[in-house]
């Protein structure tokens, strides 16, 4: 069974019952924008799915997964861990070099810093290189080999895309799918501390969303849209059906408040009442 091959920060792994719960009892094609993780993915495996995101390392690992896992694999095994190793490889995109990588170079350091980072969170600066500091983990597994066989698998019908979510909308019909996990809504002044890409996702992007899933709507197709429960959120999608869960979260600067917290998940349907496990 393929699994997600990445860790995420904000991942669906954990809301998988309430996620199976609430999407439609039917559906023709899936679609999800903001891929990441894909971890509601992995739980459905449609047969038919388009997967994008806006973070180009993101959807070149993806490819090369599903393209060139054996070469990747390869690779990926040769790499040793330790701190001085993983800030040599860190630092790649500091180099001129770094350029002429292919994508399978790409894609294994994608595949390593992620592993071995602290608490696989994707964050970049200004210059889009990748800032996070060392997880210090004792044994990471960071070369899975046979779920990233069967990973490849499994995207081999799989359409994966480079671009921004507002680029699917043209090839969405009636009873098509879409999941959206956007970059959440801050809760505090201090709570948005990541940047995930060079390209920021604050209120005005929130808002194109929120129109976007209109458009989902004037087409009758179907979306659920997950996000932090905040009164601005609340009121964006206030003529939508709205249901709050309890997520763990474990990335907060403050680790009192880590823990299960408020989100929402948002749906153009009907769906029956949940009880969480």
């Amino acid at each position: 069974m393929a699994k997600p091959f990445l860790k995420w920060a904000g991942g669906k792994r954990q809301l998988s019952d309430a996620l199976s719960h609430f999407k439609p009892p039917s559906f023709c094609n899936y679609f999800e924008p903001f891929l990441g993780g894909g971890a509601f993915f992995f739980q459905l495996l449609p047969k038919s799915a388009s997967l994008s995101d806006i973070n180009k390392d993101l959807i070149t690992t993806y490819k090369v997964v599903k393209n060139n896992v054996s070469e990747l694999i390869q690779l990926l095994s040769s790499f040793s861990y330790s701190e001085e190793t993983y800030y040599q490889i860190r630092n790649q995109d500091r180099l001129t070099s770094y350029s002429k990588f292919t994508d399978i170079q790409k894609a294994a350091r994608f595949i390593y810093l992620n592993r071995t980072c602290y608490n696989g969170l994707y964050r970049v600066n200004a210059d889009n290189q990748f800032n996070t500091p060392f997880g210090h983990y004792k044994k990471p597994l960071i070369c899975d080999e046979k779920n990233l066989i069967a990973v490849s698998k499994k995207l081999h019908h799989i359409q994966l895309d480079h671009h921004p979510f507002e680029s699917t909308i043209d090839r969405i019909q009636k009873n098509d799918f879409i999941y959206l996990d956007p970059p959440y809504d801050p809760v505090s002044k201090t709570a948005n501390f990541t940047s995930y890409a060079t390209h920021k996702f604050g209120r005005d992007e929130q808002v194109s969303l929120k129109k976007y899933c209109d458009s989902l709507t004037q087409k009758h197709a179907f979306f659920m849209v997950s996000n932090s429960s905040t009164d601005f959120i609340k009121d964006l999608y206030k003529d939508y059906t709205i249901h709050t869960i309890k997520a763990k979260r474990s990335i907060n600067s403050n680790a009192k408040k880590r823990g299960p917290v408020d989100e929402v998940l948002i749906t153009n349907y009907p769906t029956p009442p949940y009880t969480p496990k």
